[in-house]
């Protein structure tokens, strides 16, 4: 998870060997720049719960990845075609130490600390594409 690389060499992409579809989300943290030090530390591979990957790989998430430009966060999601992202988030929210995750990352955040995952982040709309 840690063998990330600049964003000017750019980020290898893992292949799958079935189609898969794509979801981006965007969330806004604090704008801080202690608690943004400390919300890339949470997420670094030493960092994240084991108990909170397990949970998102459980749910059917293929791959996950964050990135950070100042305050702004984009997560892009990729999952298979049959994937239901509704009921995998309400899935996702009744795992074993989501909730207490969900609360822990709400400080650097700036969300209410009961709120859920899908609560907190925003479903992106793309606008365009290159390929057909």
């Amino acid at each position: 998870m840690n063998n990330l690389q600049s964003p000017l060499e750019g980020y290898p992409v893992r292949q799958f060997k079935e189609p898969v579809k794509r979801y981006c989300q965007i969330m806004e943290i604090t704008d801080c720049p202690e608690l943004i030090a400390k919300y890339r530390e949470c997420h670094d591979s030493h960092h994240v719960w084991a108990e909170v990957l397990e949970g998102i790989c459980s749910v059917g998430i293929l791959e996950m990845e964050l990135y950070i430009f100042g305050n702004k966060v984009v997560m892009i999601v990729e999952t298979p075609l049959d994937f239901e992202w509704h009921s995998a988030m309400a899935k996702l929210a009744t795992l074993p130490r989501q909730a207490e995750w969900e609360s822990f990352v709400a400080v650097m955040q700036g969300c209410d600390p009961s709120a859920t995952s899908d609560q907190k982040w925003q479903l992106m709309e793309r606008m365009f594409y290159l390929y057909n």
